[in-house]
């Protein structure tokens, strides 16, 4: 790799004021610094090698993004096996000297980004067509995305858009900014560049490799989700589904009960798990790891979730309470058609299952969770204890298809279209359900946020997502919106079923404990007020509804134990 094409950099946070100087956040001495300050940008080969070399910084934060989402959670538990590191962070209690505490790695992203940002010869031209103009809106996507997940960790933190090369500069004093004015920041900064194509390189061309890519729309999607712009949102994620030459309509992936009988025994059909596989059209985009050590960084998370040989079967974190919990309490029902008598029936699955207890309410979470007791008769010291989470992949995710339609319900929802939110989990996105189940209201006031082609959306290629695990959901009497006394209230039951589904579709993913920090800012109208109820009591309650932690929760009605301590 061309070194000096690559910038690295040794960071380290100061303090929570509104200003930071940034004396010794950078070790200019550090080996970690990888190339000549006069370095120039203007061939393509110095543009590969940078943008390679960003995906492989972004190597270093993809498991501790997703740990920092799911371990402070009320989705995971851990075991007696867990380390101290993870202990602090499900305790809350992680100090500046915990190992997922490295702000300095994100900055390196970002640092490499200003750099190529700044520098790249944006007007060479061959043939009238920017020569460099694709790989330029990658590094800003990469820039913005990085500075998203600090503001989600840190909080506040120091915002720094030119490259730092010195001394002088890094003794400067920078402006701090919190997540919703870094959403705003970059939500203009990406505009331009909206329907740039992403760069090819050889492999990095081919279909699964572009992936490698964060999609514009998608980011600014997420940016005014988080700045509360929910109409503008709701624009990018649906025109990112609609806008496709074919169409990205969520599919029919699920667990179920065969609907061929009129009994709920044996086990569910299970096409859901396939939809993890990073090769389907699930998966948007991802942090390529390597597939083995001998060749780079391998994800770690197969050995917190899951029994390997590299930690003698002894996985570090399950499901909690409060998942099983949820999962178990929801309806399921499948349409049993009788042939012998032409009949139609609504069944329900009773709440209990010999077979397997997960055999219940949702079924997602058996059909990627399994389970077993081995004999260590012939490893001595391995555990006896073997779980598999099958969601844990060799790459990680940052975009997948049933995330995207979940935000864009969000988001439809706090933009005032209740009723289009529920649909989006109830029924399935296709104009004649939006017909059927959305009041004309929402449908004229909503306009083209509610346009889905009738050729590329129809009843064999979608479903609503709760669909996914609780069977016939379109068919769920008890899975309704209730008559309440206002639209607020309305908008609010939707967001906690969305709340709910979220958990229930994304669990080991990452997404979580930043999904309950966001709907927390929009019942509190963005730090209007201090109400931090809804958070706090969806992790005080993780060990489930007997054993709620009153002390956590106390803990976490203060927002500023929310996010981990900056390094000084």
């Amino acid at each position: 790799m061309k070194k000096n094409a690559l910038l690295y950099f040794s960071f380290g946070l100061l303090s929570l004021t509104g200003f930071s100087s940034c004396q010794g956040l950078f070790n200019l001495d550090s080996e970690q610094v990888l190339f000549t300050e006069n370095n120039t940008l203007d061939a393509p080969t110095d543009t590969v090698y940078s943008v390679v070399g960003v995906i492989s910084k972004m190597q270093q934060i993809a498991d501790r993004t997703v740990l920092l989402g799911d371990i402070r959670s009320d989705l995971v538990s851990l075991t007696p096996d867990a380390s101290l590191q993870l202990q602090g962070l499900a305790n809350f209690t992680a100090g500046t000297d915990n190992v997922y505490n490295a702000p300095e790695d994100y900055y390196a992203i970002i640092n490499n980004c200003n750099y190529f940002i700044t520098n790249v010869d944006t007007t060479l031209k061959k043939r009238n067509n920017p020569v460099f103009m694709k790989e330029y809106a990658v590094m800003k996507t990469y820039r913005a995305w990085t500075y998203l997940q600090l503001a989600q960790i840190y909080g506040s933190v120091p915002f720094v858009t030119e490259p730092i090369l010195s001394e002088k500069q890094a003794s400067q004093t920078y402006e701090k900014k919190d997540v919703k004015a870094i959403a705003e920041y970059f939500i203009n900064d990406l505009k331009p560049y909206i329907n740039t194509p992403y760069p090819t390189y050889g492999t990095i061309g081919e279909t699964n490799a572009v992936r490698f890519f964060i999609p514009v729309r998608l980011l600014l999607g997420d940016l005014c989700l988080w700045a509360g712009r929910y109409l503008e949102a709701a624009t990018y994620y649906h025109d990112y589904l609609t806008n496709n030459a074919n169409g990205m309509a969520l599919g029919t992936n699920r667990s179920q009960w065969t609907n061929s009988t009129n009994t709920f025994d044996g086990y569910p059909q299970n096409s859901y798990s396939s939809v993890f596989n990073n090769t389907g059209s699930e998966m948007i985009s991802f942090i390529p790891m390597e597939t083995s050590k001998f060749n780079g960084l391998v994800t770690d998370l197969r050995n917190v979730y899951n029994s390997t040989t590299d930690n003698k079967l002894y996985y570090q974190a399950t499901f909690s309470t409060a998942l099983r919990e949820l999962s178990k309490s929801q309806s399921n029902c499948k349409i049993y058609e009788n042939l012998l008598t032409s009949t139609r029936d609504t069944l329900f699955a009773p709440s209990d299952n010999t077979t397997n207890p997960l055999f219940v309410g949702d079924l997602r979470l058996a059909a990627i969770y399994n389970h077993a007791t081995v004999s260590n008769n012939k490893f001595g010291d391995y555990s006896t204890s073997y779980q598999t989470i099958s969601k844990i992949g060799t790459n990680v995710t940052t975009y997948r298809k049933a995330v995207i339609y979940l935000r864009y319900a969000e988001a439809m929802n706090r933009a005032g279209f209740p009723k289009a939110a529920f649909a989006v989990l109830k029924y399935g996105m296709t104009q004649a359900n939006i017909g059927k189940y959305v009041d004309s209201t929402e449908i004229k006031t909503a306009g083209n946020l509610l346009a889905w082609d009738k050729n590329m959306f129809t009843t064999l290629n979608t479903i609503g997502i709760h669909s996914r695990g609780c069977g016939e959901a379109s068919a769920d009497k008890h899975y309704v919106i209730p008559k309440l006394a206002s639209k607020n209230d309305t908008i609010d039951f939707v967001e906690n079923k969305i709340c709910d589904e979220l958990a229930l579709e994304t669990a080991f993913e990452g997404y979580r404990f930043f999904d309950l920090l966001r709907i927390n800012m929009h019942r509190n109208d963005w730090y209007q007020t201090t109400n931090n109820d809804f958070l706090a009591k969806k992790i005080a309650g993780r060990k489930g509804s007997a054993n709620f932690d009153q002390a956590l929760y106390d803990k976490l009605t203060d927002q500023t134990n929310w996010y981990l301590p900056l390094k000084k």
